[in-house]
């Protein structure tokens, strides 16, 4: 198909292609000849289908040239090209997004039919469905895309009920979870009513034959019925000068069954039967139309509800009331603002989102917001092509579509197990991402992934739609290059944070062990192996062994408490030992002694105790010791515990004193450390304390198996100078762990 000027369409310098859906349509049939779908419905009548049902909705070009070569890209090489050649980028981006969408139509029909989804608890089942929808919407790159996909469910259900087809429960189970709530929170109503009823007519064919037959009307009858009470209402608006739109509809058979069933309701109490909805410009105009209304019909008083005056818990405004028709037939009539009627419709108080609960449970916060962001957006846009045709324009490249599909990027992934299972997850994530999203004990043992069936590297971004197979080892924990974010093996937060938790968890085994084996080796210097270390531990005040352990190894507690223990005697002794070594005191200490004062007593000797070093503001408790004055302890120090349970009469009330005349004052601290050896890192880590000015009183450092343990004493003039300091030393390349002791 060579132009005159030497270029083909779609190539630059070519003119715009504009697509010509009578074009398409006959180019669909030469294509999909006597192909059919996995249901037997021929393609070209399911293009057509499709086609008239897309242009019910909204008029545009594209989408209708779309769905005549929906399966274009089934039935011909390089279609995609082909498409954008002869129809331009958007036909053929939304085709390529419908075949996505049809695959993952197929891996959820197929799921489902498995016996494990049958088991499947009713909350999990609701929260994978849910996963899903939000994954059709992220999945599309251009959104009208899940237009062209529930026109496609509704022209394939239509066929399914003309030929009653054996697989007919298999389409509409999936349509009542995934696509009739897709459609309504769209607004795309009609589409809604039609995939509803049909799918209630092959789930639950009793109930709709029960109810169809009930209504004693054909759908036709009942719309001409809200149709004639339509303009009734009108002229009386237009009678009283009062501006408004007023709509209507017949509620369909499942809304009907749905009602009665979640309200416990007889088919002759659903007076919602058939609906008029008023729009108006000001409040006080919704009860001018209510009083009309029940000047016109008359009311029935039970079936009122002032919304307006009281609103829903969710913020919800209307006036609700069902009068008697002519033929005295309920007609509800609901009465608001455009601006309560916007609000229903795409704030908090959404239709969808107390329709079916999609502001509840998991997938909340974020996501939850980001949703229903585009689906606002997907509202706007269809608007918006509609108001280009009404004008004659003709949207191109450089109109606002590009623009406002760039700002409905989705800011989450969503990803599928093997067996179909919807994984949500940050942009960005990765397969590491995706085995701790499926358990924490998986993400441990992960050490490979198969990307839609390629073996990938665990640092892959990936992308909503496709299926990851994690590779898992029987054993083993994470790598410390998780934690890297250098390396990008991880992006959610969620992630890292189960990593860390891993390495702490081996660090607290290395501490019991380590402590263990310092209290045995007391004990044995002592003679007494045969203590029971639990009741020891209690002795000296702790819950159990293990915190005596841990407590060991940071040098919390006196080892000669154990001795004391074992004789009878308490950990009083260990506590009054010297909270200073015997020497003069250093500046720093002579200063901590003069920053506290002791309530009520002037003049009392103090010092800081070395077990846990406080520094203000910590909360801290005095202890009066015997000839050493008040050894001042953390609030939370396990010594200050165990005699505060012993002799809560030595213990006396201090507090840390104000700074005179602006003195700076410094107190030393216990800095500890964990990071991957490497060179140069004890220098950064100096530099870090240099760079805040701290003085460096005590350095230790040990490396274990490429691990370096290190301890710092260092002085600082508070907490807050503290904090700061740990946050720069966990930003330094390789430090895992930065932490006061």
């Amino acid at each position: 198909m060579s132009r005159d000027d030497g270029t083909r369409p779609g190539q630059a310098g070519a003119p715009p292609v504009h697509p010509d859906p009578a074009h398409a349509r006959e180019l669909a049939l030469s294509l999909y000849a006597d192909r059919t779908l996995d249901t037997g419905e021929p393609l070209a009548a399911h293009a057509d289908g499709l086609a008239r049902i897309v242009q019910t909705v909204r008029a545009d070009p594209d989408l209708a040239a779309a769905a005549y070569l929906f399966a274009a890209d089934t039935v011909m090489r390089d279609a995609d090209r082909w498409l954008r050649g002869h129809f331009g980028a958007s036909v053929a981006r939304l085709v390529a997004d419908l075949r996505q969408l049809r695959q993952l139509s197929e891996t959820v029909r197929a799921r489902s039919g498995r016996p494990e989804s049958a088991t499947r608890d009713r909350a999990g089942a609701a929260a994978q469905e849910e996963a899903l929808r939000r994954m059709v919407l992220a999945m599309a790159n251009d959104l009208r895309v899940v237009l062209l996909r529930l026109a496609s469910r509704l022209q394939t259900l239509r066929y399914l009920a003309a030929v009653r087809h054996p697989r007919a429960e298999e389409f509409a189970r999936e349509t009542r979870a995934l696509y009739a709530p897709l459609a309504n929170r769209l607004g795309i109503w009609q589409l809604k009513w039609e995939m509803e009823d049909l799918a209630l007519r092959f789930l639950e064919p009793e109930t709709y034959q029960r109810i169809a037959r009930a209504l004693e009307e054909k759908r036709g009858q009942r719309e001409q019925r809200v149709q004639d009470a339509e303009g009734v209402l009108r002229e009386l608006l237009a009678a009283h000068g009062i501006a408004g739109e007023v709509s209507g509809r017949p509620k369909h058979i499942a809304s009907i069954a749905a009602k009665m069933r979640t309200k416990n309701l007889p088919f002759e109490r659903v007076f919602d039967q058939r609906a008029l909805r008023v729009l108006v410009d000001r409040v006080e105009q919704c009860y001018e139309v209510l009083t009309l209304a029940h000047q016109r019909w008359r009311q029935i008083e039970s079936e009122y509800d002032d919304y307006i005056a009281r609103p829903k818990p969710n913020g919800y405004q209307s006036l609700h009331t069902v009068v008697e028709d002519d033929d005295g037939r309920p007609l509800e009539i609901q009465i608001r603002t455009h601006a309560m009627h916007e609000r229903a419709e795409l704030g908090i108080a959404a239709h969808w989102q107390y329709k079916e609960g999609g502001g509840k449970g998991r997938g909340g916060g974020d996501a939850a917001r980001a949703e229903q962001e585009t689906v606002a957006w997907l509202r706007r846009l269809l608007d918006w092509r509609e108001e280009v045709e009404r004008d004659g324009g003709a949207p191109g490249a450089g109109d606002g579509h590009d623009a406002a599909s760039a700002t409905a990027a989705p800011a989450r992934v969503y990803a599928l197990t093997p067996d179909g299972r919807v994984v949500e997850l940050p942009a960005g994530a990765t397969p590491v991402d995706f085995a701790y999203a499926i358990h924490t004990e998986l993400g441990h043992r992960c050490r490979g992934a198969r990307v839609d069936g390629a073996l990938v590297p665990l640092h892959t971004p990936l992308r909503t739609g496709q299926t990851v197979k994690i590779l898992a080892a029987h054993a083993g924990g994470p790598s410390r290059d998780w934690l890297n974010p250098e390396l990008g093996f991880t992006a959610s937060p969620r992630s890292r944070a189960k990593v860390r938790q891993w390495f702490h968890a081996q660090e607290h085994e290395q501490s019991v062990a380590a402590g263990r084996e310092i209290v045995q080796r007391e004990l044995q210097r002592l003679g007494r192996t045969a203590i029971n270390q639990e009741d020891l531990a209690r002795r000296l005040g702790f819950a159990a062994a293990e915190d005596l352990y841990v407590a060991a190894t940071k040098d919390e507690f006196n080892l000669r408490s154990v001795e004391h223990a074992l004789d009878g005697g308490s950990t009083e002794t260990a506590a009054e030992e010297p909270v200073f070594p015997a020497r003069a005191p250093t500046a720093p200490e002579a200063q901590g002694r003069g920053a506290i004062l002791v309530v009520g007593v002037d003049s009392l000797l103090t010092g800081l105790a070395r077990c846990c070093r406080p520094i203000p503001p910590d909360p801290i408790i005095g202890f009066v010791t015997r000839g050493r004055g008040v050894s001042v302890h953390r609030a939370d120090c396990p010594n200050a515990r165990a005699l505060l349970a012993r002799h809560p009469e030595r213990v006396i009330e201090v507090a840390w004193e104000a700074h005179a005349r602006g003195e700076e004052r410094a107190f030393p601290a216990e800095v500890v450390v964990f990071a991957n050896d490497r060179q140069g890192l004890l220098r950064d880590i100096s530099e870090v304390f240099s760079r805040e000015k701290l003085n460096v009183v005590g350095v230790n450092t040990a490396t274990r198996r490429g691990q370096a343990h290190m301890r710092f004493t260092v002085e600082v003039p508070g907490t807050a100078a503290l904090r700061r300091c740990l946050a720069q030393l966990a930003e330094v390349k390789g430090v895992l762990i930065a932490r006061r002791a």
